[in-house]
């Protein structure tokens, strides 16, 4: 076939049709889908925001904070020592709370972590598997596996020794307490509880990370691992 009779042939077979863009109606619909998915992704594997409702971790955490905590740091690892941590309530642990009054534009963004939710908790963690935790030395500091603790994140160092305990934390399980040490309904409040105070790690639905708003308090979601350092790996 000669190169005239070829650019006949092509000339005879039909082009294409060319697609049609989308109108811009649903190519915006199209975005925010795509948008929201994405959101929801985000929230359930790496990030998601709360607000702090209670003054249990003052002053690390205000009333009304908004904070951002991330996930990717237990993906392959268990809460540490010191890490501020939000998880779900493992038993009527929060009772009668206030909880935020959201617009249904506000509640469908917390669905996708857009907005800051509340119905959790917000604790330090204090005592990983197998430690001995023990309230308190004689100067009033918690003992952790025999070691005392300085710990400056406490609003009120001197409510810390309020409640004496001596408690061996199972495995898989965490002991928690607020900052706020006088006013915190955390593990210490639930040792006659069917869970003896401990919460399981797997309701750890993730580490405070930043707080961003208010503005005049954006940074450090409070976690320290400092006080802890000298503390002997647990039995």
């Amino acid at each position: 076939m000669t190169s005239h009779e070829q650019a006949a042939t092509a000339a005879e077979r039909p082009s294409k049709p060319k697609r049609k863009p989308l109108p811009l109606w649903q190519e915006t619909i199209l975005l925010v889908v795509v948008a929201l998915v994405l959101a929801l992704i985000v929230k359930t594997f790496l990030v998601q925001a709360f607000w702090i409702p209670s003054g249990s971790m003052e002053d690390t955490l205000k009333i009304d904070d908004r904070i951002l905590v991330q996930k990717v740091s237990y993906w392959t690892g268990e809460p540490q020592r010191g890490d501020v941590v939000v998880f779900d309530d493992p038993g009527d642990w929060l009772g009668p709370t206030v909880e935020e009054d959201l617009g249904p534009v506000q509640k469908v963004l917390s669905v996708f972590g857009l907005y800051p939710s509340g119905g959790h908790l917000v604790k330090r963690v204090i005592g990983v598997g197998g430690d001995n935790v023990v309230c308190c030395d004689a100067e009033g500091r918690l003992q952790v596996n025999g070691v005392s603790i300085d710990e400056p994140y406490v609003k009120d160092p001197s409510a810390t020794a309020s409640q004496r305990f001596n408690v061996k934390v199972p495995e898989g399980r965490l002991w928690l307490m607020g900052d706020n040490r006088g006013n915190s309904q955390d593990s210490r409040a639930h040792m006659g509880g069917p869970g003896g105070g401990f919460v399981k790690t797997d309701a750890v639905l993730g580490k405070s990370w930043v707080i961003v708003w208010p503005l005049s308090r954006a940074g450090s979601g409070g976690s320290d691992h400092e006080p802890f350092a000298g503390v002997p790996d647990r039995d």
